[in-house]
Order: C-alpha cells, then sequence, then structure tokens
C-alpha cells in the first residue's frame, strides 16, 4: 500500500505572499513602485544635473538639453523629478511610519486597558480628528519652520487618529477572546499580552492601513508646498508644482510632470495596499 504524502502546510508569511501574487493590481502597483523607488535611487547616477542649478532660459519647452524642459527659473524639470523623488517619497515613509506608531500606540492602550485609558484616550483622539489636518499641519510648518523634517512631523502628527481607530477596535475585538485568557491565565503579563500575543493577531488590517497612510502623506507634502510651505532648500515633487502653479499656462510640463509624478506614487502604493488586503484578508483569501 502507498502512502500519499502529506502535504506540507505553508507559513502565514508565505500564504501571504502567495495571494499577493495571485493579486493582479497589487503586483502591478508593486512594480510602479519599484520602478519609482529604483528611479530615485539610480536616476542621479544617468542624469547627473543639480535640481537646484539654472541650466537654461526658464520656460524652455522639453528638447535634446533638457528632456523635460525647464521651469520658471530655468531648472532642469527632469532632474527635478528624479531628485525630487527622494525627498517626497521618503517625506511619505517616514511620515506614515510616524502616524502609525502613534495611532497603534494610542488604539493599542485604549482597547486592551479600556476604563478611565479608555475614556482619556478617545478624547484626545477626537481633539485631534475635529481639527482640519491640512489647516493644523499647515500651523505646525509655520510655527517651526518650512523644513522637510518638520513637514515630515506635522504630517506624521495630525494623521494618527485613523490608525488609533482601527487599533482600538481590533484590540477591542481580541482581548476577551479565549487564547488572551488562556495566556493570563497562564501569568502572561498587560504588557506581554499588548506586544506578544494581541498586535500579532491585530496586524494584518494595520499593515493595510500603514501602506495606505504613505500614499496620504505623499499628497499631503503636495497640498503643503502647494500652498507654499514647502522646503525651499529641498526639492521635492510638492515643491516644483508649488513654485510652478502660477506659470501652468505658459509652461505646462513644469506642473504637469510632477503631477503625473505624485499620481503615479500615489497610484502604486493604493494598489499596493490593495494587494496586501487581499492577501492579509481571510474572507477574501478563501474565494
Amino acid at each position: 500500500m502507498q502512502v500519499q504524502p502529506v502535504a506540507r502546510a505553508l507559513s502565514p508569511a508565505r500564504a501571504a505572499l502567495r495571494q499577493f501574487l495571485r493579486s493582479p493590481s497589487g503586483v502591478a502597483g508593486a512594480i510602479l513602485l519599484l520602478a519609482l523607488i529604483l528611479a530615485t535611487i539610480f536616476g542621479p547616477m544617468l542624469y547627473p544635473i543639480d535640481p537646484l542649478e539654472i541650466v537654461g532660459l526658464p520656460f524652455s519647452p522639453p528638447d535634446a538639453d533638457a528632456l523635460l524642459g525647464t521651469d520658471y527659473l530655468g531648472r532642469d524639470v527632469l532632474a527635478g523629478l528624479i531628485h525630487g523623488g527622494r525627498a517626497t517619497m521618503t517625506v511619505g515613509a517616514v511620515a506614515a511610519l510616524i502616524t502609525i506608531v502613534i495611532g497603534v500606540s494610542v488604539g493599542a492602550l485604549s482597547g486592551f486597558f479600556g476604563g478611565w485609558i479608555d475614556s482619556l484616550l478617545v478624547k484626545i483622539s477626537e481633539f485631534f480628528q475635529v481639527l482640519p489636518p491640512l489647516l493644523f499641519a499647515m500651523v505646525l510648518v509655520t510655527l517651526f519652520g518650512p523644513r522637510l523634517t518638520t513637514i515630515t512631523i506635522a504630517i506624521g502628527v495630525v494623521s494618527w487618529t485613523s490608525a488609533a481607530r482601527l487599533t482600538r477596535a481590533e484590540f477591542m475585538r481580541l482581548r476577551d477572546l479565549d487564547f488572551i485568557k488562556a495566556s493570563r491565565a497562564a501569568g502572561a503579563g498587560n504588557w506581554h499580552l499588548i506586544m506578544r500575543v494581541v498586535l500579532p493577531n491585530a496586524l494584518p488590517p494595520i499593515i493595510v492601513s500603514a501602506t495606505l497612510a504613505i500614499g496620504v502623506a505623499i499628497l499631503f507634502e503636495g497640498g503643503l508646498s502647494f500652498l507654499g510651505l514647502g522646503d525651499p532648500n529641498t526639492m521635492s515633487w510638492g515643491l516644483m508644482i508649488g513654485q510652478n502653479r502660477n506659470y501652468v499656462l505658459d509652461a505646462w510640463w513644469a506642473v504637469t510632470f510632477p503631477g503625473a509624478a505624485i499620481f503615479l506614487a500615489v497610484l502604486a502604493v493604493s494598489l499596493v495596499g490593495d494587494g496586501i488586503n487581499d492577501a492579509v484578508n481571510p474572507r477574501l483569501r478563501r474565494r
């Protein structure tokens, strides 16, 4: 009698990766995002032009000397796209990290402990929630100066409430389940339960939220720069749009190309977020 081999179960990470690779939109977003990242990393080597250097006449249309034309000062638009992508995508990633760290910390403490801690943290979250995020970020940048670090921190500080609500809901759902009670009965302390037991089981929706927060942060940076609150010493896609917005009818390329870059970056991040959601959502995984 021949014994049939037993199929080896995939680890959760491998199962999620396999499901992600089955998502056409997720794979397309990952390829597009990787292409943008590689362009910002290796682009300066292939196109070694200082984005702040005046290389020609203002508003020169795309030609052999400036492939995507020049802006209102005569700076190379393509060089600005390549170098500006580093700043814009770094702001998006770091601001999203700040958003998730604050949001998960507040939401985890609120949802796990409940009681007066939950009431206090919910009141704080509601205070930040009712403030217009863009207006609040403008105030912070105006007070502390339009530097890239300030812009990044301001975006993270005003955007964490959604992550906090999501984390709070997940912790409240998980804290009374049987395996949490079993861990507590076995002597596990609160911090061990939060970090080692509850948080890992609450991670899937948090990861999706973190991915989408990158796109929101990129749009935030573009909005602040459009309003004249970008860092003038660091080229970014938002700064390119903000500085050339008054000349869009005279030199459409100076605004259109960085705007298209922001659109593609946010689209890529959104598609990756959808793919991750398909991969980590058990209901979608069974389809």
